[in-house]
C-alpha cells in the first residue's frame, strides 16, 4: 500500500519569495508541437454571470476534503461529500516519488478506482517540481527556476507527468477527474517576470492531457501573492483587491492557455497553527479579509471567465484546544457554520464552484482530528446544497 504524501514543508509560499528576474536561456520543456485544441465544452451556469463550470462538475458549490487511500467509503459515509484530493509528491527522480508508492504509478489507479467506488470525484495536486533533484537554490524559486531549467531534470519530470495521466485515464474513462497542477509555482513564476517561460511550460502541461487524458479537468493554481502583496498581512482595500485581481489576471491572460479550472489557497495553515507553532499571530480572518477574498476572486473570475475552487482551506474551529492536529482557525465556521447561508452565496457569486478543506502541513487539524465537526457540517450542507444554477 501507498504512502499518502503532503508537501508540510511548503514554508514561506505564501508572500514568502523576493522578487527575482530570471533570465530564460534554453530549457527542455519547450518543444514542438505543443498546441492541440481543445473543444470548447457546455458547461453549468453560474448565477454570478462571469464563469461556468465545466462539464461534469456538480449542479451545486461542491464540498470535499483531503482524505488518503483506504479512508473514501469513510468519508463518504461520515460527511456525503462531493470530492476528495490527494497529494502527489516526492519528486520525479528521487527514488521516492508517487509513482513508487505502489508498483509503476499504480497508487492512482487505485485511489481513482476507490474513489468512484464511493461515488467521489479524485482530485490530486501535482506537486513534484520543488521536491525533484537537483533544487539547486537559497529560496523555493530560486529550486523551482532551476530544476525548470534543468534539462534532465525536465525530462523525468515529464514522462512522470505522462504516466499520471496515462493511469488516470486507464482508470477514469470518461468520468471526471481533476489534476492540480503545482501549487505555489505560479505565483514564483509571475514574481520572476518569466512569462515566456510560464507559458512554455503551461503550453506542455495542457498538450499532453489533451493527448493522453482528454476528460481529465486539469487547474492552475492563483497565488495573490505572485503580485508581490498578501492581504493577508498588508489590508489593502476593496480598490486595491481588484487592482491585484486585474495583475493575477493578465499574468493568467499572458500564458495563452487554457485550464479548466482555477485552485486558490486563502492560508496554508490554520491560524492558531500559524500563532503558536510559527509564532505568527497575523493570520487570522475577520469579515473584512473575507470581503476581500471575493473581491479579489470576483475580480480574477470576471477578466478571465475561469471559474475557481478553494482550495486546502483550514479545518480548524474555535472549539478545539490548540494542540497538535487539533488548531483553531474561523474558516470553515465562517461559510459553513450557523447564519452562514448569506456569506457562502457570496463567495459562489464571487465565482467559487467548489471548496476543499484540509491540512496544509503536518499538525494541522484534519477532518479525522477534529473531533467529527467537519462531517457534521459538511452532512448539513450536503442535505440542502447550495446550486450554482
Amino acid at each position: 500500500m501507498g504512502i499518502a504524501n503532503d508537501h508540510g514543508d511548503r514554508p514561506g509560499g505564501r508572500g514568502a519569495g523576493s522578487r527575482v528576474r530570471h533570465t530564460v536561456l534554453v530549457f527542455s520543456l519547450v518543444l514542438a508541437g505543443l498546441a492541440i485544441a481543445r473543444p470548447a465544452a457546455p458547461a453549468v451556469g453560474n448565477p454570478a454571470g462571469s464563469v461556468a463550470a465545466p462539464v461534469g462538475w456538480p449542479s451545486h458549490l461542491a464540498l470535499g476534503a483531503a482524505d488518503p487511500p483506504g479512508d473514501a467509503q469513510s468519508l463518504r459515509a461520515h460527511a456525503d461529500v462531493d470530492m476528495r484530493y490527494q497529494y502527489l509528491s516526492g519528486g520525479v527522480n528521487t527514488g521516492h516519488g508517487w509513482a513508487t508508492w505502489n508498483p509503476n504509478g499504480s497508487f492512482v489507479s487505485m485511489y481513482v478506482r476507490e474513489s468512484f467506488a464511493a461515488h467521489l470525484t479524485p482530485v490530486f495536486t501535482y506537486y513534484q517540481l520543488l521536491q525533484s533533484m537537483p533544487s539547486v537554490g537559497a529560496t523555493e524559486q530560486a529550486r523551482d527556476l532551476s530544476n525548470l531549467g534543468n534539462p534532465a531534470t525536465m525530462s523525468a519530470y515529464w514522462a512522470d507527468y505522462q504516466l499520471l495521466l496515462r493511469r488516470v485515464a486507464a482508470a477514469a474513462g470518461s468520468r471526471l477527474v481533476v489534476i492540480h497542477v503545482e501549487p505555489d509555482l505560479w505565483g514564483y513564476l509571475e514574481q520572476a517576470h518569466a512569462v515566456g517561460l510560464a507559458r512554455a511550460f503551461a503550453d506542455r502541461l495542457i498538450a499532453l492531457r489533451n493527448r493522453l487524458a482528454p476528460h481529465v479537468l486539469l487547474a492552475w493554481h492563483l497565488s495573490v501573492w505572485g503580485t508581490g502583496v498578501d492581504p493577508t498581512y498588508s489590508k489593502p482595500s476593496l480598490v486595491q483587491m481588484d487592482a491585484l485581481a486585474a495583475r493575477s489576471a493578465a499574468f493568467y491572460e499572458s500564458l495563452h492557455a487554457h485550464f479548466d479550472l482555477v485552485f486558490n489557497d486563502v492560508t496554508d495553515r490554520d491560524a492558531d497553527y500559524y500563532k503558536i507553532v510559527e509564532h505568527n499571530p497575523d493570520t487570522w480572518w475577520g469579515p473584512a479579509n473575507f470581503e476581500r477574498e471575493n473581491d479579489y476572486i470576483a475580480g480574477f473570475t470576471r477578466r478571465t471567465g475561469t471559474p475557481v475552487v478553494l482550495w486546502q482551506l483550514p479545518v480548524g474551529n474555535t472549539s478545539l484546544n490548540d494542540t497538535w492536529e487539533h488548531y483553531r482557525d474561523d474558516r470553515l465556521q465562517w461559510w459553513f457554520g450557523p447564519g452562514s447561508a448569506a456569506r457562502l452565496r457570496a463567495t459562489r457569486d464571487a465565482g467559487v464552484i467548489g471548496m476543499l478543506f484540509g491540512a496544509g502541513a503536518t499538525g494541522c487539524t484534519t477532518p479525522q482530528s477534529d473531533g467529527g465537526f467537519f462531517y457534521r457540517l459538511a452532512r448539513q450542507y450536503e442535505s440542502d446544497p447550495l446550486s450554482l444554477g
